[in-house]
C-alpha cells in the first residue's frame, strides 16, 4: 500500500467513525420508557394592599427670604516692606487677612515657594489702607539679590 493510499484510508476512517459511534447511540429497544412532554399555563392572580396614606410635610418657602450676604472683612494694611516674605505674609494674617499675593519683582516670573527666602520690596496698597482678602500684593526678591532695602 502506497503512502497516499494509506492517508486516504485513515482520513475514511477518522471521518466515519463519529458517524458509527453517533449510530450506535440510538436506541429501538422499546423496554425504554418513552419520554413526553407535558406543557402546563398556570395563571397567578397578584393582590395589591390598598395604598397607606402619606402624611405630607410642607417645606417653607426659603427662596423669597435669603439671608444677607456678609459683609466684606477689611483690616489696616500692615507695612510690610524690607522683611521677608513669610514674616510679612504672618504680619498680614496677624492684622485679619488671610489671603494675600505675592509676585516676582525681578519680571522673571518666579513662583516664591519657599517664602522665607524672598524679601518685599514693594506692597500694594500701602500701608494703613484697607484691605480684604486677596487685596494685598507683595512683590519680592529672592534674598541676596538687588533690592531697594
Amino acid at each position: 500500500m502506497t503512502s497516499n493510499s494509506r492517508s486516504r484510508v485513515q482520513s475514511v476512517i477518522v471521518l466515519a467513525l463519529p458517524v458509527i459511534v453517533l449510530a450506535g447511540c440510538g436506541s429501538t429497544d422499546s423496554s425504554e420508557p418513552d419520554v413526553r412532554t407535558e406543557v402546563r399555563t398556570v395563571t397567578v392572580e397578584a393582590t395589591t394592599p390598598a395604598p397607606t396614606p402619606v402624611e405630607r410635610i410642607g417645606v417653607p418657602d426659603t427662596t423669597a427670604t435669603e439671608p444677607p450676604a456678609a459683609e466684606p472683612v477689611l483690616a489696616a494694611m500692615p507695612s510690610v516692606v524690607c522683611i521677608n516674605l513669610q514674616s510679612a505674609q504672618n504680619a498680614i494674617q496677624a492684622a485679619g487677612i488671610f489671603y494675600s499675593r505675592s509676585v516676582d519683582a525681578s519680571g522673571a516670573s518666579r513662583r516664591q515657594v519657599n517664602d522665607s527666602n524672598w524679601i518685599v520690596v514693594a506692597q500694594d496698597p500701602q500701608a494703613g489702607v484697607l484691605v480684604g482678602e486677596g487685596d494685598a500684593l507683595l512683590s519680592a526678591v529672592k534674598i541676596g539679590e538687588p533690592n531697594n532695602c
